[in-house]
């Protein structure tokens, strides 16, 4: 297999570097109000949706524009490196739990509306104690006559407050099962939480006889497949972020002089962010790997998900906490990029997971193919 990139994701790379760099502005965010005061964001997801991006990866067959998962993460790791603050991950987690889990009917209508820019979606799987991979679920749903009800409270829920439709997983008798409720529907409050990352906005739903539409095609496998994916989209996220904050870093280790040299000459910089820059390196090659193999649906696909989202997470937390170290004093006041990037590895690395779940979920799979082997 060949992982040189092509001239067509060259392109399409800088196309989104280009583009990204140009509209994201992130200097709202660089005052200690926007801890309290949600940053007004509208101008940039319009835009985005006009680029077709939402449907970058949504089949030809729905309108879609069919892409493989190594174009997505051109575009992703240029958001990760710009920080851009608008519901794209949250949008795609909704996009793939439609995709994987609906009907015929379901898929021509609500992904033809993703893919056109006219519907913006969520997903809701993290319970209130954080946990995405449990057996049971906070939400249930009760069937009423033909219809479904929802009940209950998921938290951590990626953009839900821009959203139009969220994929809500609820318990039906001990097993998940995945719903459509209207954003805007009677009985769904949806609440903005504290969250680190003030780029990105996370919620709580907490949800009272809501009327919901039940995706026919869930199984054991479908929360796995979902979340192979944004494992995925967090990693490149992770990487982009990661060699954004290198670069600043770098550059900023060149222009401070201290006793009569730049502090880039120090070995005890000049080591750190060479080590720095050899992880980020290797965590860029787990992410195209992760993207190929999900792409082929070759047997390790899973495995390179999770080990992409694992080391990319890793390396991104490691990278902004020694930034701020570099840019000394300076380095965690709010003027400053450096806590915006910190913070975006922090929730990016527990988001579905700390590493270490990664890296369990891994053990295990192996285990398994070890047994099945025997």
């Amino acid at each position: 297999m060949d992982f040189t990139l092509s001239d067509e994701h060259l392109a399409l790379q800088d196309s989104a570097r280009n583009f990204l760099t140009k509209e994201v502005k992130l200097e709202p965010y660089l005052r200690t109000e926007a801890n309290e005061q949600p940053v007004a964001r509208d101008g940039l997801w319009p835009s985005i949706q006009a680029l077709g991006w939402p449907g970058l990866v949504v089949p030809e067959a729905y309108g879609g524009l069919g892409m493989d998962y190594l174009d997505l993460v051109m575009i992703v790791s240029e958001m990760g490196r710009t920080l851009a603050p608008s519901p794209f991950f949250g949008n795609l987690a909704g996009t793939w739990a439609i995709e994987r889990c609906g009907s015929e009917d379901q898929k021509q209508a609500l992904l033809a509306q993703v893919a056109a820019g006219e519907l913006t979606l969520a997903l809701a799987v993290a319970d209130p104690n954080g946990d995405v991979n449990g057996q049971s679920s906070a939400a249930r749903a009760t069937a009423s006559g033909d219809q479904w009800k929802l009940n209950g409270k998921k938290s951590f829920v990626v953009e839900a407050g821009s959203a139009d439709k969220i994929v809500v997983v609820a318990d039906i008798d001990g097993q998940q099962a995945f719903f459509v409720v209207d954003a805007k529907a009677e009985g769904v409050h949806i609440e903005r939480l504290d969250w680190r990352d003030i780029t990105r906005e996370v919620n709580s739903i907490t949800l009272t006889d809501v009327a919901a539409e039940r995706l026919p095609h869930s199984d054991a496998d479908s929360w796995l497949w979902i979340r192979d994916r944004l494992y995925l989209v967090l990693a490149a996220e992770s990487t982009g972020g990661a060699e954004q904050s290198l670069a600043e870093t770098v550059a900023y280790a060149k222009e401070r002089v201290a006793f009569g040299r730049p502090i880039g000459f120090y070995q005890s910089i000049k080591h750190d962010l060479a080590e720095l820059a050899g992880g980020i390196e290797l965590a860029g090659a787990g992410v195209q790997f992760a993207a190929w193999a999900l792409s082929e649906n070759h047997p390790d696909a899973r495995k390179a998900a999770a080990i992409a989202q694992s080391y990319a997470s890793e390396q991104y937390s490691a990278m902004t906490f020694r930034s701020i170290q570099v840019f000394g004093a300076i380095g965690f006041t709010w003027e400053m990029h450096n806590h915006l990037y910190y913070k975006r590895a922090r929730a990016n690395a527990e988001l579905l997971g700390p590493p270490c779940d990664q890296r369990e979920q891994l053990i295990c799979m192996l285990e398994a193919e070890h047994r099945a082997a025997a």
